[in-house]
């Protein structure tokens, strides 16, 4: 069983520790326990009742009340109002939730409804991005198992290459055709996997190689298929130096080239970047350069 700090819970929950500790001493929400060295630990058991208690508070229920209520109660009452119309922080809750129980079915019907309410692409940005984001720091920090995170990562690649699929592989141009990869040692594929989708719904031919390409086999690729653009991920914490090498090597063997590249990594480091390099610091930004691509071709 994984544990969490109060710090974890904070930033799974959205719920400030020192709202987290009036809780747990008023009204005995969760009960936590403690090392030997008397610093307190939670448990899945205590996460999940934690998220299933903000779900219901964030929808009007009192907290003296919810206190009152056994687990199974607080669970049907969740259920309810996830039939009804969850708000984004509620959908973001029943995903951890579902990562944390393995939930497959819990997965699917938050998001198939997400995605009703307010299309595809909303659902991605608004609750899947930020659900990854909330995440993320535990994977690094080792409160989350990897099978979670491979769990829950395949669910979410499931559905970006459904909608992948209903779009029409339109044959294009040298000139409108994107490819996209990771460099060898990256696998973070899923903003790869959506960048990929808007291209090709914007009218591109898409070319995807997927995460961890070796460098040699870019190149190989680059001399019997010829595709203006690229666009690439930095998401994986390689080290500074590294990147900017990566970054270099592309420059110079893809000078004739646009190379789009986006990540982490390139915000946090913000490496030098070479002249045919172009930043997409997020998907709005995206759609738009793809939309001034578009124009320019038919101008």
């Amino acid at each position: 069983m994984a544990t969490y700090s109060i710090r974890d819970l904070e930033k799974l929950s959205g719920i400030k520790a020192h709202t987290i500790r009036i809780w747990e001493e008023r009204y005995n929400l969760i009960e936590p326990k403690r090392t030997s060295t008397n610093i307190r630990f939670y448990s899945d058991n205590d996460l999940k009742r934690l998220l299933n208690v903000s779900i219901l508070n964030q929808n009007g229920l009192k907290i003296s009340r919810i206190a009152l209520l056994s687990n199974e109660r607080i669970g049907e009452l969740v259920t309810e109002l996830n039939s009804k119309e969850p708000n984004v922080n509620t959908q973001i809750e029943n995903l951890i939730i579902a990562m944390l129980e393995f939930n497959e079915y819990r997965f699917f019907s938050t998001v198939e409804k997400a995605i009703q309410e307010t299309g595809f692409e909303e659902t991605v940005e608004k609750t899947l991005f930020p659900f990854l984001e909330r995440i993320g720091v535990l994977w690094l920090s080792g409160s989350i198992y990897p099978a979670q995170e491979h769990f829950i990562s395949n669910l979410i690649r499931q559905k970006m290459i459904a909608a992948i699929d209903h779009e029409i592989v339109k044959p294009a141009m040298p000139t409108q055709r994107i490819i996209f990869f990771l460099p060898e040692g990256e696998n973070h594929e899923l903003g790869l996997l959506y960048y990929s989708y808007l291209a090709r719904k914007s009218g591109f031919e898409i070319v995807y190689l997927g995460s961890s390409v070796p460098y040699r086999d870019l190149l190989e690729m680059s001399r019997i298929y010829f595709a203006k653009y690229y666009f690439t991920f930095f998401v994986t914490g390689l080290g500074a130096e590294l990147i900017q090498q990566k970054i270099d090597q592309l420059g110079r063997d893809f000078h004739d080239n646009i190379v789009f590249v986006s990540g982490f990594q390139i915000k946090e480091l913000q490496p030098q970047l070479p002249s045919n390099f172009r930043v997409v610091s997020s998907s709005e930004n995206f759609k738009m350069l793809l939309k001034d691509l578009m124009q320019d071709k038919k101008n």
